[in-house]
């Protein structure tokens, strides 16, 4: 066996992404909401970059910079980590070299110190003023703090409770395993193991080093922590809190609320008849077996009918009334108008949240000026280079964003003449090549983004999708072709124009939709039902 080393001479293409171009990318597949914030954090890392007031003589539109981008004949780098806080960077250069500060100020021209405090000025615009105030601050200051967990508030009602001391760290230790629901899913004698088990750990760990919580002597009993759940139920709120199933949360709220029977308009034969149902006939219930539950118990379907209406006040998911997770709004990133006049659809772009951003002409200029060191032009350039590719970026996916809704709202010009039901299969493909652009360009400009129409807020991810052609009508109308969305919106009707004392099949609802020229299979139909949170004809059955 022998080794050499030889060279060889290859030849070959590949493709490599540049950041910019993966940049770019993540801009164009932004919400509204999102690149607001986006923007945002650049304002405040980026001192070249500023904001235009509306009432600025010569506003500068986000996209058109207001510069020539090429400062000299060396191209700007782009600092790759985008985002990283320049300002503490250059903070920290001035603390490391305060004599290139000086030399700076005193270039020997007479040009350095009225360079840089021009500069400073420049530099310092945004920062709080003299007085100490600051916007951005301010609007920080003014945000809700983030709630506290469900555990802790639960802590500090416990705390606060009339309960035997022996019962006050089991109890702590039974709220540390609630689910967010507000559920004890963890069996007693399993919680008191780990118990015993942590107990264990922390005995043979320094004092400094213990984690803060309830601390045993010994292995709790499983009796002790019986009765700490049952102080729990009883003096938590909201009622059905530290619960173990969906039968002992509904029983716990209905104790609590038979107090107040009178006061909420409920007699209380009606909460007898709920308990009994919730106690012994739930699954019945639950299956909608509204005649069983009444041949078991001998209660008149009335009365039946009465308790369900009590049981629907109830909540399976106490712990949520807590703490509940804030939904984040939807802001619509284009709006699609009728225009009487010319008889069609016009979208256009809900960028007036965006602010308008230019770069700071002072910055630019510096970036040219040789009586400046080179380590600071190396710093503006390399954040004139990102703020232009942030401007860049804003305007492309303007352009891009803009061009694919005015082609959907060509393209599905029924939908909002006759609404969900008249939506047409369009693929991305259709778009892109009617465009000039890739598939993938125009799948990220769709991503997570909503238009306003005169028919609601519509995701714009729901005017593609694939479709059926249908058949000619019962009335004998045309062959058209439907979206997969319009044939969900027509089953949907169909359900909803049923008679709910006797609700159709999936097998009748295929049937009636052929009767409207959808030809589609049963267990399609049941599919689209599930995805439209539909139950089966069993369970939409009134009596």
């Amino acid at each position: 066996m022998r080794f050499e080393t030889a060279q060889h001479i290859k030849l070959g293409q590949h493709m490599k992404l540049a950041p910019r171009m993966i940049q770019s990318m993540e801009i164009l597949q932004m919400p509204l909401v999102e690149l607001e914030e986006r923007i945002e954090q650049e304002l405040e890392s980026n001192p070249t970059l500023e904001q235009v007031d509306g009432s600025a003589d010569e506003p500068a539109e986000a996209g058109e910079p207001s510069f020539e981008p090429d400062f000299d004949s060396r191209p700007l780098t782009v600092d790759e980590r985008a985002g990283g806080d320049e300002f503490s960077r250059l903070d920290r250069y001035e603390a490391d070299h305060p004599e290139a500060v000086e030399n700076a100020y005193d270039g020997g021209d007479g040009v350095g110190r009225e360079t840089f405090d021009r500069f400073e000025s420049s530099y310092t615009e945004g920062r709080p003023a003299a007085d100490g105030t600051d916007s951005k601050f301010d609007a920080m200051a003014a945000t809700p703090a983030r709630g506290a967990s469900l555990a802790d508030q639960l802590r500090g009602q416990w705390a606060l409770t009339d309960v035997d001391d022996a019962l006050r760290a089991p109890g702590e230790l039974i709220i540390s395993f609630l689910d967010d629901d507000g559920y004890l899913r963890t069996p007693l004698d399993v919680i008191a193991d780990r118990a015993a088990l942590s107990h264990a750990d922390d005995a043979g760990a320094p004092a400094e080093g213990r984690e803060s919580g309830p601390v045993f002597a010994d292995r709790p009993t499983v009796e002790t922590l019986e009765r700490a759940l049952r102080a729990a139920q009883l003096f938590l709120e909201p009622p059905g809190v530290a619960a173990r199933t969906p039968a002992e949360c509904m029983l716990l709220q209905l104790d609590a609320m038979e107090d107040d029977a009178e006061d909420l308009g409920w007699p209380a034969i009606t909460f007898e008849h709920a308990r009994l149902i919730v106690e012994h006939h739930l699954d019945d219930i639950t299956q909608n077996r509204l005649p069983r539950v009444a041949e078991k118990t001998g209660l008149t379907m009335e009365q039946i009918k009465e308790a369900l209406g009590l049981l629907k006040r109830l909540s399976l998911s106490p712990g949520r009334r807590l703490v509940e997770e804030r939904a984040r709004p939807v802001v619509p990133d284009a709006i699609v108008e009728y225009d009487p006049e010319q008889d069609r659809y016009v979208a256009y772009l809900n960028d007036t949240r965006l602010p308008n951003l230019r770069i700071n002409q002072e910055y630019a200029r510096l970036a040219k000026d040789r009586a400046i060191q080179k380590r600071d032009r190396e710093f503006i350039k390399t954040n004139l280079g990102n703020a232009q590719w942030l401007l860049d970026a804003v305007g492309q996916r303007r352009q891009t964003l803009l061009r694919v809704v005015s082609a959907v709202v060509e393209a599905q010009r029924d939908f909002f003449d006759y609404g969900p039901q008249a939506l047409k299969p369009l693929p991305m493909t259709a778009i892109a090549e009617q465009l000039g652009i890739h598939v993938a360009t125009v799948s990220r400009a769709v991503a997570e983004k909503h238009l306003a129409t005169p028919r609601g807020i519509v995701p714009l991810r729901k005017f593609f999708s694939g479709g059926v052609q249908t058949k000619p009508t019962d009335t004998g109308e045309a062959k058209e072709d439907l979206a997969w969305e319009a044939i969900k919106a027509a089953l949907r009707d169909v359900i909803e124009g049923e008679d709910k004392k006797s609700p159709l099949s999936d097998e009748a609802l295929a049937e009636s939709l052929r009767g409207r020229g959808i030809d589609i299979a049963r267990r399609t139909v049941a599919k689209y039902r599930d995805q439209l949170g539909i139950q089966p004809a069993r369970l939409r059955r009134t009596y």
